[in-house]
């Protein structure tokens, strides 16, 4: 049987998905899969070994300029590529219109969330087969009840398998010491730690003789754990790396500690103690999983506001919105706290 996934993005969303598929491998003796997805986290789906073939697209590039990528040809090495196998199932695990319409463009029978469970209301009638799933659970969960029902057998309940325990991951060279990894970078500026909190947290590695790298993402991403390193010796902002580098840095380490953001669900994946901060979103349906994981949530209330990426409350001490009680923000949780948190996953 061969089914292509379609996930595009983000990078926690497709490490969310693999243990989907290796519960499928283990009720569907001989499955293989493709998986359709953006070039900027292309590298994700191939860790996993029962995924045979990835089909990258570059749908942020090519929304800027669609007439250039008429003209360059890749939209068309892209339908020829999408279409080059017919699969027993089409399996859309992102459900936004943009996933639906791609897997409306390949050959084979479409599956995902019912009206009620997609994403995006409308993606689910590009779908012949479509189901129920829970949105109120862990992400993991809900990926592995879709594939589950697409597939036709009973979701395991044992704890989920990343399949990435096998990989050969590349050695890291960027220090002979004992480190761990910063992640203070994130898709919106309120999930970020402010700057005091890092800097508290490489006080106390720096006591315990351990190096803190810092990798980032963008120049301003840089320029930010560039400020965070400042004057701290034990303190190093790496040069870029390519996302399976990074995944054998951290796999190396001593732990992880993060914002809400992509490596913090690779470093859990890769059984890493990590530790991941939670503000304006909840851990209860999209928190970093594996079995050394664990979660920082911010003090306060979850709210609608504050969980839009431009907060309307950056600093939500005088709001009335919520009757006295302040939405969550990252500026009360200290360096002391994470080195805790970090402490007690890694004993």
């Amino acid at each position: 049987m061969r089914v292509l996934i379609v996930k595009l993005s983000s990078m926690g969303d497709l490490v969310q998905t693999l243990p989907a598929i290796s519960d499928a491998v283990r009720a569907i003796p001989g499955i293989r899969f493709d998986w359709a997805v953006d070039e900027a986290f292309a590298e994700v789906p191939t860790w996993h070994p029962a995924v045979e073939r990835t089909i990258v697209s570059a749908h942020r590039r090519w929304k800027r300029s669609v007439k250039t990528a008429w003209q360059s040809g890749e939209l068309k090495a892209y339908w020829r590529k999408l279409r080059e196998r017919e699969y027993d199932l089409v399996l859309d695990a992102q459900t936004s219109f943009k996933s639906a319409t791609v897997a409306r463009m390949a050959r084979g029978l479409r599956a995902g969330p019912d009206a009620d469970s997609v994403r995006e209301k409308g993606a689910h009638l590009f779908y012949q087969r479509r189901f129920k799933v829970a949105q109120d659970i862990l992400a993991v969960d809900r990926w592995r009840d879709l594939f589950a029902a697409g597939l036709g057998y009973p979701r395991p309940q044992t704890a989920p398998e990343f399949g990435l325990q096998d990989k050969a991951w590349p050695a890291q060279t960027v220090t002979h010491r004992p480190y761990i990894v910063a992640v203070t970078n994130a898709s919106w500026p309120t999930k970020c730690l402010p700057n005091t909190s890092w800097q508290g947290l490489i006080k106390h590695a720096a006591a315990a003789g351990l190096e803190v790298l810092l990798p980032w993402g963008s120049p301003t991403e840089r320029e930010t754990a560039e400020a965070i390193a400042r004057d701290h010796a034990n303190a190093k902002v790496l040069e870029r790396m390519s996302l399976t580098e990074l995944a054998g840095l951290l796999h190396t380490s001593q732990g992880a500690v993060c914002n809400d953001t992509g490596l913090a669900h690779i470093a859990a994946a890769l059984n890493v103690p990590t530790v991941t901060a939670y503000g304006p979103t909840d851990p209860a349906l999209i928190g970093a999983t594996g079995p050394r994981s664990s979660h920082i949530v911010a003090p306060g209330y979850l709210c609608e506001q504050c969980g839009k990426r431009l907060c309307r409350h950056p600093d939500a001490s005088t709001t009335t919105d919520f009757v006295g009680n302040r939405p969550r923000t990252l500026a009360a949780i200290t360096g002391d706290q994470l080195w805790q948190a970090l402490t007690q996953i890694q004993n």
